[in-house]
């Protein structure tokens, strides 16, 4: 039987799958930048929890597993920061990236008013680039990760999302 993929609000429950998926997810990345203390491989399981109640949390679940999740907030200048987009290997390329982007793009907008998009990825993360800029992100500069990689700053403006809504 053919499963399909479906796209919702994170709940308190699903913090500890959306913690153990993104420890699978990073892994590739770790090894890109030979830097396994990146962010998403050291944030704790209560964190993963407090994100979950305060921000706008979205994931993917194939039947009752998490194989997808994507995290956002509105910061101060109304921009959004959307971060830690990731999909299940063996799910990946299906395009449950970019319906998660979109899930967090029109909640954020729609729930907390923001203005623009912005997100960071690593400057060798060549799949992530890729999914941004086709879904209409444009590099805007690049900053230094907490953990010390390099990152490529990335944004779009959300009147993309009213007019189509």
């Amino acid at each position: 039987m053919g499963m399909s993929v479906t796209i919702s609000a994170a709940t308190e429950q699903d913090a500890e799958q959306i913690f153990r998926l993104q420890y699978l997810c990073f892994q590739s990345e770790a090894a890109l930048y030979a830097n396994y203390r990146i962010d998403p491989l050291v944030q704790s399981l209560d964190s993963v929890r407090e994100e979950v109640a305060g921000d706008c949390v979205f994931v993917a679940r194939l039947g009752d597993e998490v194989v997808g999740s994507v995290r956002g907030r509105v910061t101060e200048d109304g921009a959004a920061s959307i971060g830690k987009l990731c999909v299940h290997p063996r799910l990946q390329g299906h395009g449950i990236g970019a319906r998660l982007l979109r899930a967090a793009e029109s909640a954020l907008v729609e729930e907390r008013g923001a203005k623009r998009f912005r997100l960071h990825t690593g400057h060798r993360s060549e799949g992530n680039l890729r999914l941004y800029r086709r879904v209409g992100y444009q590099t805007v500069g690049t900053a230094e990760g907490t953990d010390g990689v390099p990152m490529i700053v990335l944004e779009k403006p959300a009147e993309t999302y009213a007019t189509t809504a």
